[in-house]
């Protein structure tokens, strides 16, 4: 049984509706609604294909990614991680990303085989239509610059994930030494507002997480963090880790602090300017574009000449020649279009998450450390006065 639509009396671009995770069907618009039925056209499935692995790429781009536990560990350098890497390969988001470019070049090479043939077995005329081959000296040329230029695409591409990485490594350096900072000031100082400068730098690393990766939600992930009031002013601004930062600096001016701990503690503030200036730096700006699209055009047009450089040697083996180098190229390709934007594959949430029960840890055994400390040395008062006793007597 056949699904029809109406016929269209323009076609317009299709518009995808999401049916489920990892599931998109093709919706045709058309002006009439009542009229005899017509088939999809093809156009419209070629575009579904690219637009359900880009759906399903998308998707696992905004799954949370965890911190690596000890057993995390022992599971990534098992001896088993090749037959385990080699039984999930299609739920990895690379491969299904490959699966329109390797697909339609796998096609594009069962057509030139089919071709050449029908040529060869004179089911087409020799003097009108040639056999499709070529000398493979070109190819041997050329493969050290492709080679090169996936290289160097990747390893650019692994530079910004580094970057990335450890800047925000800094970010979350520096605001634990400030809440300690915090916690340890003066105990005449304003308890509650120690509290909510806490609250602050703890809230910074979260806002700057929603800042660089996209469709996150700030109000709830900071919705334990800060108050109904801090809240509104946040969500009314318009940069606001920035915003953060100003309540932070506010809030150190109310306190009463020494002039070489303020600048301290506002060298630590620094670090959260540098993070902003470095994460929006790497998301506005990526490799040049020129580098991307040379890499690309270089790829396709490598394997769609690739059946004809090969089809005197291979014959019909050019069409699963022409798979295996397709998903080997294109598939480092897409690792370095992948990590080139660093932050959706770093696990900010839980590095996040991870500084939260850091502190709080803190906080929770500060005051018992500093009664102890205070006992410690009520004791030893205590005993130099009595030894201060029996030396009089």
């Amino acid at each position: 049984m056949s699904l029809t639509l109406p016929p269209l009396t323009k076609l317009t671009k299709p518009q995808f509706k999401l049916k489920s995770k990892h599931h998109f069907l093709p919706i045709l618009c058309s002006s009439n609604s009542q009229s005899n039925p017509s088939p999809y056209s093809l156009v419209s499935f070629l575009r579904w294909v690219p637009d359900w692995a880009d759906g399903v790429k998308e998707s696992r781009v905004r799954d949370p990614r965890p911190l690596y536990t000890p057993e995390n560990w022992r599971e990534h350098r098992s001896s088993r991680r090749h037959l385990r890497h080699l039984l999930t390969s299609l739920s990895s988001r690379v491969i299904l990303s490959l699966i329109p470019p390797v697909f339609s070049l796998t096609t594009f090479a069962g057509f030139i085989a089919l071709y050449n043939t029908a040529v060869s077995l004179a089911w087409l005329p020799n003097s009108i239509f040639p056999v499709l081959k070529a000398s493979p000296l070109p190819y041997q040329l050329t493969a050290p610059a492709l080679a090169l230029l996936l290289v160097f695409r990747t390893e650019a591409s692994y530079s910004r994930f580094v970057e990335g990485r450890k800047v925000w490594m800094k970010v979350i350096a520096g605001a634990g030494e400030l809440a300690s900072m915090v916690l340890n000031l003066r105990p005449k100082d304003d308890w509650s507002i120690r509290i909510s400068l806490i609250n602050y730098i703890m809230a910074f690393p979260v806002a700057l997480k929603c800042h660089v990766i996209n469709g996150s939600d700030i109000r709830a992930d900071l919705q334990n963090l800060l108050e109904e009031e801090d809240m509104s002013i946040l969500l009314r601004s318009k940069h606001r880790p920035r915003c953060i930062i100003e309540l932070i600096s506010q809030s150190l001016n109310v306190l009463h602090l020494e002039e070489q701990k303020r600048n301290l503690m506002e060298t630590k503030i620094s670090c959260f300017h540098e993070g902003i200036g470095v994460c929006e730096q790497i998301i506005g700006l990526p490799i040049p574009l020129s580098y991307t699209r040379l890499t690309s055009r270089f790829l396709v047009l490598w394997h769609l000449t690739l059946p004809i450089i090969l089809w005197e040697d291979c014959n019909w083996i050019v069409v699963p020649a022409t798979f295996i180098s397709a998903a080997s190229l294109f598939c480092i390709e897409e690792v370095g279009v992948l990590i080139e934007e660093p932050f959706p594959n770093l696990s900010l949430g839980e590095l996040c998450k991870q500084l939260h029960d850091d502190i709080r840890d803190i906080m929770s055994v500060h005051n018992l450390i500093r009664r102890r400390i205070h006992a410690k040395m009520k004791d030893l008062d205590e005993r130099e006065v009595s030894d201060g006793r029996l030396n009089s007597l």
